[in-house]
């Protein structure tokens, strides 16, 4: 049996496909809205059916959508939006978890040319599908790939970046400065007599000193500066557009925010101090290893000549 002989059995299915069916003609008035729109319009084809869509619908995007219509019109054939390109035709409620992150209904439309006995195309339909589990999961991969990016370029202990993350913003930063001058420090601290903190109070002590050093230095930068754990309780903060004076007053601030108040672990206050190296790209230095390496010199001085203090 050929469909196309049983008009009322083509009818029967596009009405209950589970998916939304309508067609429009060149003035945009409906020719046809089958059940699935009906359903989730709240208007049914009887109210719908022979009259303007946007007149209807006012809430549609009608500029955009009146462009996609006359375009199937004049060129004859199909095309297509995905609910990445543009997530929603209607403003449909999709029934799904308000955790999903989702306020309507995600759709993808296929508008077809309906051509007539002379080749012509004498109306558009349209066909939406409901995306809204394949965009719901999309952003939960989304997610979960974020936070796969965040945990691989940021220290699991304190937070901010590692190493390499660290690295490589540093060297962003310093072939940024070779190619379009400006001025760019580096401040390397560590935590005074960090050894005994974890020979007297435990590794959990440590830990927890660690963490509250770099949320105190986090919220004290800017956000254009950069933050990293460089390696045990080594840290660096990269200071774009900052000459050597103007990263010694950064680490005597940080310095003495730090040595200003006690991280209190499990009741006991443990009197913290750091120690801090500043150094400034110079225009003989080629790569950005000079520069950690001139701070690290500096921090070492700063050590050498009693810890809590600042050398450059």
């Amino acid at each position: 049996m050929n469909v196309l002989e049983r008009p009322e059995l083509l009818e029967f299915i596009v009405d209950r496909a589970n998916v939304g069916i309508f067609a429009l003609d060149r003035e945009m008035r409906v020719l046809l809205w089958n059940r699935f729109m009906a359903d989730h319009s709240g208007r049914g084809a009887e109210s719908v059916v022979g009259r303007n869509l946007f007149q209807c619908f006012p809430d549609l995007p009608r500029r955009w959508l009146e462009k996609k219509i006359s375009g199937v019109f004049l060129l004859k054939n199909f095309a297509f939006t995905s609910w990445e390109q543009r997530p929603y035709l209607f403003r449909f409620p999709h029934g799904r978890p308000v955790t999903g992150g989702i306020d309507f209904m995600q759709q993808s439309c296929t508008f077809l040319p309906m051509l007539d006995a002379a080749g012509g195309v004498d109306a558009v339909c349209v066909t939406l599908v409901d995306a809204t589990d394949t965009a719901i999961a999309h952003r939960k991969l989304e997610g979960a790939l974020a936070t796969v990016r965040e945990s691989a370029q940021c220290d699991g202990l304190t937070g901010v970046f590692n190493r390499r993350r660290l690295e490589e913003r540093l060297s962003e930063e310093f072939y940024r400065v070779r190619r379009y001058g400006g001025p760019l420090s580096l401040v390397m601290f560590d935590i005074d007599h960090f050894k005994r903190v974890n020979d007297v109070h435990g590794h959990l002590a440590g830990d927890e000193v660690l963490r509250i050093i770099a949320a105190r230095v986090a919220a004290a930068v800017r956000a254009s500066d950069v933050l990293g754990r460089y390696g045990g309780e080594e840290f660096c903060v990269v200071l774009p557009g900052t000459e050597l004076a103007g990263a010694r007053i950064v680490a005597e601030k940080l310095r003495e925010l730090i040595a200003s108040e006690p991280v209190v672990y499990k009741d006991v206050a443990l009197d913290i101090t750091i120690s801090c190296g500043a150094a400034q790209a110079a225009a003989e230095h080629t790569v950005w290893d000079e520069l950690v390496r001139i701070a690290d010199a500096a921090l070492y001085r700063a050590k050498g000549e009693g810890r809590n203090r600042v050398c450059s």
